[in-house]
């Protein structure tokens, strides 16, 4: 069995964002190596290829087309150009327009230096020190670090100073100098921690933190591996950029991946490796538009195919065919390659060695069209493709691929001792002009010394010849002081008369000043007076005007007072007279009701003559059932005047037993209770009972109504009572509350406590009245 192609696309994030990125695309291809496995031999090819590919095919185009609009139309906005430089240059870097890239980065720069805050010159010179060093320019690498690091002590920008330290661990990496950019990393990720939050942190800081994950790779430590990479994906999360977590997860595959193959019993490592690997598909299909490179797909397909083909050669096909078809799409040769390598491990696997040879057939072609030609690679097929031969018994043929094998081998490695030498003999060219210019330094130097002792004897003549002049002119200035000396007496002199003018022009002024001081004392005295009588004036009006205020205000008060006395007298007034009227339907029940019965009892019981013994039983017998109608007569009209239930069971259990009692055939009452919590006063209760009572007792008398709902609910301390009826309805634009005794009774009741009333009626309708009292 052999197993073919494995690729693993590794993207370097930009220097600055996802606008501006190179792909590692890491190519693997399996070399031969024998392995003792159950009854037979175990072929399995591993060779690893890394090429280094900007820029990204046709949507890189898209990319660089719409950050070159983009910088252009912020020519006129200093801060915007500053910020998109560092994109667009990068892009311009990696797609080989390394001319136009610096110089967008020095014209940038000369403007970035200008000002005072040094965050922009910061980072432009950090994306030039790495540029440089992708250049193989080291030495202005270097400096345009160290200017980097001047401009960084200008700025309290730390996501800025993070950029920086996290370019020099970029670079130190680059050099080999492990140990120097893991520190340079860490410093980056203190800044990044303590710098506020921007839209460019979380990609910066994910690139750092991605770096410390490859660099903990190479050294074996796979828990700090782990950590950072989990970071990244983290980091690449909060900057909800698709690209960024895509990579992520490919990050968080390929280290389980690799873990798996240092540890293959250990399953656990390559069900997370497979998860990794999906949630990156998933990734890429969920934000297809959104994807920089297409190509990505038909990377995680691949190493997802590689990982199936130990022990699910089902999805091994799936997502080599997945891969196959993509990268066809998209034109990728290496993994167009690839797939087909992963296709004829399958084809090996079943034994269909035609198919697997056709499929390396197809996998050399697409090699020979990548623009970067690799003859490791083109060997390796020739020789798997002279084994497959031999496997199938056609040893011509496979003699035939081995002796092409042969021939590339030697025509390659004949080339790189032909490489060598020139190397060497540049080497050499090199060191013999260094040499050479080092003579002609020497030499320079020393003509430059013969020139400076030249200009050192040229200056003592010149010193001499200037002492001499000294000497002539400090002559010529004694005699011109000499006569400056009678020049300042004479000023002096006419200075003193011009004193002593002055002086008396001085006092006469003050004199006159003096005068006009006095008048304008007398003005200001007479004015202080006036405005302090206007002040008193104003005092006083003041006072009366306040006086007046508080006579209104305590007026204004007694008549509220007056008011409330009048509707407290009212209220009293209108409860009374509810009493009044209760009182006066208590004796009308009592009267016409009870005192009925008990009157047409008295008359039975007086008429029975003791000695007709037949019609006695009869008379006591219409006695009693007469007597029973008095007691259920007392028995409503006590019920009427304070209901038994309402003072053991509660407001609920009164209504309801009152609209039961009041339903007929021809009458329905329902009641709805909503919240209630049983929570107010007894007389709180009792008041609002008769208030209903009222309430649909008017519905029945006057409304005609066949349906009556009585609803109570409670909510915030506030009690809503609402009573409705399908009756024939009123006007109450033509009502007089205060003419109308039932509707008076029930105000002055709501008002009592506290409460307030709204009635809604239409004509043939019926009629909604919605009440609002507090429960304390």
């Amino acid at each position: 069995m052999k197993k073919i192609f494995r690729s693993g696309t590794l993207l370097l994030n930009s220097i600055v964002s996802k606008w501006s990125r190179s792909i590692l695309l890491i190519f693997t291809f399996f070399t031969t190596i024998k392995l003792n496995k159950e009854k037979g031999l175990r072929y399995r090819l591993l060779f690893i290829l890394t090429v280094l590919i900007c820029p990204f095919f046709v949507q890189a185009q898209e990319i660089l087309s719409k950050l070159e609009k983009e910088y252009n139309n912020a020519s006129n906005q200093t801060t915007e150009q500053l910020s998109l430089a560092p994109k667009y240059a990068t892009a311009l870097f990696f797609h080989n327009f390394k001319p136009k890239s610096y110089q967008i980065l020095a014209h940038n720069i000369s403007i970035a230096t200008k000002q005072s805050d040094g965050k922009y010159a910061t980072i432009l010179y950090a994306v030039q020190a790495m540029n440089y060093r992708l250049d193989n320019k080291e030495i202005e690498s270097a400096k345009s670090l160290e200017m980097g690091k001047v401009y960084s002590l200008k700025t309290n920008s730390n996501e800025a100073k993070g950029y920086l330290e996290y370019a020099r661990g970029w670079i130190l990496t680059r050099n080999n100098k492990i140990t120097d950019a893991v520190v340079a990393y860490l410093k980056a990720i203190n800044y990044y921690e303590n710098s506020p939050t921007t839209s460019t942190l979380y990609g910066r800081y994910g690139n750092t933190a991605k770096e410390l994950s490859a660099i903990y790779a190479d050294l074996n430590e796979f828990q700090l591996e782990e950590k950072y990479s989990k970071q990244f994906l983290l980091l690449a999360s909060k900057q909800n950029d698709p690209n960024l977590i895509f990579d992520a997860y490919m990050r968080m595959g390929y280290m389980y991946e690799q873990k798996y193959v240092q540890s293959p019993s250990d399953i656990q490592f390559r069900n997370k490796a497979e998860q990794y690997y999906v949630q990156a598909i998933t990734t890429f299909n969920k934000h297809k538009g959104a994807m920089l490179n297409k190509s990505n797909l038909s990377y995680a397909a691949i190493n997802l195919a590689n990982l199936y083909i130990e022990f699910n050669p089902d999805k091994a096909m799936q997502y080599a065919q997945l891969a196959n078809k993509v990268s066809l799409e998209t034109g990728d040769a290496i993994h167009i390659a690839s797939s087909f390598g992963i296709l004829a491990e399958l084809a090996i696997q079943n034994k269909n060695y035609d198919l697997a040879k056709s499929y390396f057939l197809k996998a050399s072609m697409e090699i020979g069209k990548s623009p970067v030609r690799n003859h490791n690679i083109e060997l390796s097929i020739l020789e798997s493709l002279s084994r497959v031969s031999e496997e199938q018994g056609n040893y011509k043929e496979a003699l035939t691929y081995y002796k092409s094998y042969v021939d590339k081998y030697k025509s390659v490695y004949d080339q790189e001792k032909l490489d060598i030498t020139k190397r060497l003999e540049s080497q050499f060219e090199k060191e013999r002009q260094e040499q050479k210019y080092i003579k002609l330094q020497l030499e320079s130097d020393k003509k430059a010394q013969e020139i400076k002792l030249i200009n050192i004897l040229r200056a003592q003549r010149e010193q001499v010849y200037n002492n001499l002049k000294l000497v002539e002119e400090n002559q010529r200035e004694r005699l011109k002081f000499s006569e400056l000396e009678s020049e300042k007496k004479e000023q002096q002199l006419r200075l003193a008369k011009l004193e002593t003018q002055q002086k008396n022009n001085d006092i006469n002024s003050y004199k006159k000043l003096l005068a006009f001081k006095e008048k304008i004392n007398t003005y200001y005295i007479v004015f202080i007076f006036i405005f302090i009588i206007l002040i008193f004036l104003l005092l006083y009006a003041n006072k009366q005007r306040l006086k007046s205020i508080k006579q209104r205000d305590e007026l204004h008060a007694l008549a509220m007072e007056k008011e409330k006395q009048n509707s407290k007298i009212s209220t009293l007034t209108a409860l009374l007279e509810g009493q009044e009227k209760e009182r006066g339907r208590l004796a009308r029940d009592l009267h016409d009701g009870l005192g009925g019965l008990l009157s047409g009892t008295k008359l039975q019981l007086s008429i029975l003559d003791p000695h007709q013994s037949e019609n006695i039983e009869d008379g006591i017998s219409k006695s009693i059932h007469q007597i029973d109608g008095a007691v259920e007569e007392l028995r409503r009209v006590a019920h009427n005047l304070m209901p038994d239930l309402l003072m053991k069971y509660g407001l609920v259990a009164a209504i309801q037993e009152f609209a039961s009692r009041m339903s007929n055939s021809a009458l329905n009452i329902h009641t709805e209770f909503i919240n209630y919590s049983n929570s107010i006063s007894e007389e709180k209760q009792l008041l609002i009972y008769r208030v209903i009572q009222e309430l649909v007792n008017n519905a029945i008398k006057h409304a005609k109504a066949s349906e009556i709902i009585i609803q109570i609910s409670e909510e915030e301390n506030i009690l809503n009572l609402t009573v409705e009826d399908d009756g024939k309805g009123f006007d109450i634009a033509s009502l007089d509350f205060r003419k109308t005794a039932g509707f008076h009774n029930i105000e002055s009741r709501v008002q009592f406590l506290k409460g307030t009333m709204n009635i809604t009626s239409q004509l043939n309708i019926g009629t909604s009245i919605e009440l609002q009292i507090p429960t304390h």
